[in-house]
């Protein structure tokens, strides 16, 4: 199998193909794009016009067609447009998975501006850092972030729309049902605007205790879905001609065929969410099926209901739908693919989504970063279950190596470990107001993923370790350095050592070693509720012990996490 996909991806990056590629300039650096990619995100919604009278977004017993949604975009792009959003200017948004974040991000790109994508989870002080840091004209935000907003004393003046939502918030403010009203429903404003020019600001978890506010470009987040397009091209060629050489057998047609159609269960202000899943289903005039939050039993009533054919969450979303009751009591024949990304899925979980799924579905996954678009590698099908514990290859607009410590580039080998670089169209042009940090994390257009990782001999990708002080847990990022520099306000710490331990249902938790100062007490519940106030929810730890002794070091003074996980949980 393994050679049918090298000979299908050289046939389809052959001159002349959809997926050729070129290397082209971009901020001084020479980056591999598609030849044939449209240049701008306004392009992409553009060719929505042919879809118009299909469905596009389902939330809950909501239903709204792609004309439904392109008639909300042109109104809001004129309400936008009135309230002087320009090429370059910013818009936030604040929401839960509402229909409304879609129509506010296809009106935002397709005028040139900037989509700032605001964390649902983020506490008032995290929320009024973003909002300083990038500045945004107009703010759509749902009742629960214009709770946390109102907590927020010196929020910068500006225009704010509300979503399912009443309240009219200051004076420069105006309902969503009020902007659908009365704006102009008449074409889409003209708007000029460059590939390079930023399409989205996603902020990451800070290193230092504050988020940073990744740039993705326009031209970064076409290439990221002709990615996925080629990726899914590349494994169907390569099955294709494995049935040829007799070497697997040709599937049974299903009995039905499904349109297709998306579930996304995971935040639309993240990558996976938007660029992954909200691009590759519009582009192909797909439904997309969004629910007002993660719910296994839900989503299968939902998957049943609305003949879902694409699923793909975090790995434990996937395993939590299995393991659910109704699994074996929904109709959930219309699965074709099964996906899991965000955090390492478990070679288990492949073969056992693999088994579930009826004949013809098949599990898939994905490795990626905010900082380049979406996907840095994919794998699934035939070529997932030959190598369950791979995130697969580098997608086609990506160059790939391995560095050591010292930034030295290493050997090309499958024995050789180091941390993964990549350089390509779709790396982030860098972080907003952060010159210093972009320029740590990116250097002569390469990125330092700051993952461990080896590449076998055809070229996939096998993630070993995490070179950041970071914990994945269900998919979000948390930074160990942010939480304990929350946790060194309370004033009883003297020491504070914050890591990941595995858990079943997210795959790592937050935890943390404390040492109190001489005299002082702290109990688990009263450091959480000290935490409340400046931390979200995921990233406070879930298991807190308390030594006696100092916590140990090495010799530069740094804290040994790994002996200090080794002693308490025995890894």
């Amino acid at each position: 199998m393994i050679r049918h996909y090298l000979a299908a991806r050289e046939e389809l990056a052959a001159p002349g193909s959809p997926f050729a590629t070129t290397y082209i300039e971009v901020r001084g650096a020479q980056l591999k794009s598609f030849a044939s990619a449209p240049p701008t995100m306004r392009a992409i919604w553009e060719t929505t016009t042919a879809h118009s009278d299909k469905d596009y977004i389902v939330y809950e017993d909501e239903r709204y067609t792609y004309g439904e949604i392109q008639e909300q975009v042109r109104k809001l792009a004129a309400h936008l447009v009135a309230h002087g959003v320009v090429r370059g200017s910013r818009v936030g948004l604040a929401m839960r998975n509402y229909p409304e974040w879609v129509v506010g991000y296809w009106a935002t790109v397709s005028l040139g501006a900037a989509l700032v994508g605001m964390n649902a989870w983020w506490t008032a002080p995290e929320m009024e850092y973003a909002l300083n840091d990038s500045q945004p004209l107009v703010l759509i935000a749902d009742d629960e972030r214009l709770d946390r907003l109102e907590n927020i004393p010196n929020a910068k003046p500006m225009h704010i729309i509300t979503v399912r939502s009443s309240r009219v918030v200051g004076a420069d403010c105006m309902t969503w049902d009020s902007v659908m009203a009365t704006a102009d429903p008449g074409t889409l404003p003209e708007a000029f605007i460059d590939p390079d020019d930023d399409a989205t600001i996603f902020y990451t978890s800070g290193t230092t205790g504050f988020p940073k506010g990744a740039q993705l470009t326009h031209r970064g987040s076409v290439n990221n879905i002709l990615n996925l397009a080629a990726m899914s091209a590349t494994t169907a060629l390569a099955e294709a001609k494995a049935i040829a050489a007799g070497e697997m057998e040709t599937p049974k047609p299903r009995d039905v065929a499904y349109p297709t159609s998306f579930m996304a269960p995971t935040p639309l202000f993240h990558v996976t969410a938007c660029n992954c899943i909200l691009h590759a289903a519009t582009v192909g005039g797909a439904k997309i099926v969004l629910t007002y939050k993660w719910d296994a039993g839900r989503a299968l009533e939902l998957i049943e209901r609305e003949r879902v054919t694409n699923f793909s969450g975090v790995p434990t979303m996937g395993r939590e739908l299995l393991m659910h009751p109704d699994w074996s009591t929904r109709d959930v024949s219309s699965l074709l693919g099964l996906a899991g990304g965000g955090s390492a899925v478990q070679p288990d979980l492949v073969h056992k989504i693999k088994g579930a799924l009826k004949e013809g579905g098949n599990p898939s996954t994905g490795y990626g970063m905010t900082e380049t678009c979406g996907i840095i590698t994919a794998n699934s099908n035939a070529l997932y279950l030959a190598k369950p514990d791979s995130c697969g290859p580098a997608v086609p607009t990506l160059d790939v190596k391995l560095i050591d410590e010292d930034g030295n580039d290493l050997p090309a080998g499958p024995n050789t470990v180091g941390i993964l670089c990549v350089k390509g169209s779709i790396v982030i042009k860098g972080y907003l107001n952060r010159e210093e940090a972009t320029a740590d994390s990116i250097k002569d257009g390469w990125l330092n993923t700051g993952d461990i990782a080896r590449i076998d001999e055809d070229g996939f990708i096998f993630i070993v370790d995490r070179a950041k002080d970071m914990v994945l847990r269900g998919g979000e990022n948390v930074y160990c350095t942010e939480v304990e520099a929350a946790i060194y306000h309370h004033p009883s710490v003297q020491e504070a050592a914050v890591f990941g331990i595995p858990d079943e249902r997210l795959g790592e938790e937050v935890a943390a070693v404390l040492v109190l100062a001489e005299g002082a007490s702290l109990t688990e519940p009263e450091l959480r509720d000290f935490l409340k106030a400046t931390l979200s929810s995921y990233k406070i730890p879930s298991k807190v012990w308390f030594r006696d002794e100092p916590i140990p070091r090495n010799a530069t003074g740094k804290f040994l996490k790994r002996e200090l996980r080794k002693e308490l949980i025995g890894e």
